[in-house]
């Protein structure tokens, strides 16, 4: 999975410098309140919703002209559930997840590459914006959501 994430910022060092640091939110309550909600979410509706709603975030803040909480919402929220899912996904012996009929964690790791790196790369963002962003998702929103999603496996 973090290759993944390494991936998409390798396409953001082609992409123009962004002003850093011009954030007007806290970005670590950002990203703990998205993983709340998308803990929510995900256990009421499902991963599958869960998916779907993070496309429909990417598409509603992927149309303002700069980089927005909102957008680091929508960011934040896929890396932490494709980063459970992968893992999930990766215990299960690759027949049986041919008959349950799931994603290939590959998959599951080359989208979010692809979402992250024309998200970032559209508002121009630096190979260390994007490493601080994971950084922040990885200290205040994942340990959030697998607690409230996988209570035994964050004890």
């Amino acid at each position: 999975m973090h290759r993944a994430f390494v991936l998409a910022l390798a396409l953001w060092l082609a992409a123009p410098a962004l002003a850093a640091g011009n954030f007007t939110w806290d970005r670590a309550a950002n990203i703990k309140d998205a993983a709340e909600r998308l803990a929510g979410l995900q256990k009421e509706r499902g991963a599958l919703a869960a998916y779907k709603f993070i496309s429909a975030c990417y598409g509603t803040h992927m149309l303002a002209s700069k980089y927005t909480q909102g957008l680091e919402a929508c960011i934040a929220q896929d890396y932490m559930l494709t980063e459970v899912m992968t893992s999930i996904y990766a215990r299960i012996p690759a027949e049986k997840r041919k008959e349950m009929g799931t994603v290939e964690p590959d998959q599951l790791a080359r989208g979010l590459s692809q979402r992250v790196g024309a998200a970032l790369t559209q508002y121009k963002m630096t190979e260390a914006d994007g490493l601080a962003l994971k950084k922040m998702i990885d200290q205040h929103g994942l340990p959030v959501f697998a607690k409230q999603t996988l209570p035994k496996a964050s004890e």
